[in-house]
């Protein structure tokens, strides 16, 4: 079920967080869009057209004017020419337009509705969803001046991300930090999945289901400061939760410790030990179709935890005595309602089919996904993964992808499930 990528129009004003916008053109990809790049005059003293150019292999636009409208291509105008109207042309083709950074300048232009460069006049001729996220000095970001642009784009129906707090390139500290490049392509994943996607054949085909998802590693405490832990990222779990919800299911994420930001729309349930997994896992069980348990959950905790930090000094070896932890896998197929699909995962380093079919057994699950963490630059710690996706009959092979794209094939064989269930 291979749909046509939705056009995303990515437009980069000058700042020095504009060379986060060349990640942001490569993570909308591995989320299956098709980014194109508007860059204004000031961008490219930061980052060359080029760059953008070959990331997105689409001619980057830099300017209003024939000779100059793009730089940097990597495929030939099909026209043969550049339009004199192509901000027109751009402005109706594309599904969404991004900004980011926005600056100052350009927030300015858009409540005003100045138009001096493409990339303004570009947002006065579309009607498709805009989104900004704004990045600038702490101080310019607070003027009074600012955030009334700001509240009047809002008014408008432009999407907001704030910027975030932190060191900025200035040298001072504090809010105006272009936001993390995973929570505006989750912003772009919410707005078009609001919006009529079946236009672009983007399907909605968990639309009426309620998907939940474990992400993440459990954390067992030894002591108030130290824990027992995995490398799970979470990026796997919330790659799932976040497809599901681009395809209409209704999501719940319980998630373990990570860095990640939650998928827009998705309601996350955050626990930290795999006893706290367990009970949120349980008491939501009743509202899901589809189960998904894609978390690193421990198999041991410390039997005796300490309540005070375990000082080395005195102790030169110590000991932890162990226990197992619930099989929370186990008891979701044992409670699930009947037509609930449950999907494990298997993170093996040796014989991984063989053990991934033999935990779907055991387990007695609808699916096991099953990857090889050994292999260096996929699994843990990485943004692509490869693996197998098992059931009693079939063994469906995963290549290397990005965890996008895997949840969308995991997704897609879920829904095959579904469908034979119901014959």
């Amino acid at each position: 079920m291979k749909a046509e990528r939705s056009k995303v129009t990515i437009g980069v004003c000058g700042g020095i967080a504009a060379y986060k916008s060349v990640e942001l053109v490569r993570l909308l990809q591995d989320a299956g869009y098709d980014p194109h790049v508007v860059m204004t005059a000031a961008a490219e003293e930061f980052v060359r057209p080029l760059t953008f150019a070959a990331i997105s292999g689409h001619k980057v636009i830099t300017s209003l004017w024939s000779e100059e409208a793009g730089t940097g291509s990597v495929e030939e105008d099909p026209t043969g020419e550049h339009s004199s109207v192509e901000h027109i042309q751009a402005a109706q083709s594309t599904r969404l337009l991004v900004v980011a950074p926005a600056t100052a300048n350009m927030l300015a232009k858009f409540a005003h509705g100045l138009a001096d460069d493409f990339l303004s006049t570009m947002y006065l001729a579309t009607t498709a969803p805009v989104i900004v996220a704004p990045a600038m000095n702490v101080k310019m970001w607070e003027h009074p001046a600012m955030q009334a642009n700001v509240a009047t784009l809002r008014a408008r129906g432009v999407k907001v991300i704030e910027p975030g707090s932190g060191y900025l390139a200035c040298g001072m500290v504090g809010g105006g930090r272009l936001a993390e490049p995973t929570a505006i392509v989750a912003a772009v994943t919410e707005i078009l999945a609001e919006t009529s996607s079946d236009e672009q054949g983007e399907g909605r085909d968990f639309g009426g289901e309620t998907v939940m998802v474990t992400a993440g590693g459990t954390r067992e405490a030894i002591d108030p400061v130290r824990y027992i832990g995995n490398r799970s990222s979470g990026r796997m779990g919330y790659a799932v939760a976040e497809a599901a919800r681009r395809r209409g299911a209704r999501v719940v994420l319980i998630s373990a410790p990570t860095g990640l930001a939650c998928p827009a729309g998705v309601e996350r349930v955050d626990v930290v030990s795999a006893e706290e997994m367990r009970t949120a896992v349980l008491a939501r069980l009743g509202e899901a179709s589809v189960v998904v348990m894609a978390a690193a959950v421990s198999d041991y905790r410390v039997k005796t935890v300490a309540t005070q930090k375990m000082k080395r000094e005195g102790s030169p070896a110590v000991s932890l005595e162990l226990e197992s932890t619930a099989d929370i896998l186990r008891e979701v197929v044992a409670r699930r309602a009947a037509g609930t699909l449950v999907v494990g995962f298997a993170a093996e380093t040796e014989d991984v089919v063989a053990n991934g079919r033999a935990k779907l057994q055991r387990k007695g699950v609808d699916a096991v996904v099953v990857n090889d963490v050994s292999k260096d630059g996929i699994g843990f710690d990485s943004e692509r993964n490869a693996g197998s996706f098992l059931t009693k009959d079939t063994a469906i092979e995963l290549p290397v992808q990005s965890k996008a794209k895997m949840s969308e094939r995991i997704l897609d064989e879920v829904l095959k499930l579904r469908v034979g269930a119901l014959r």
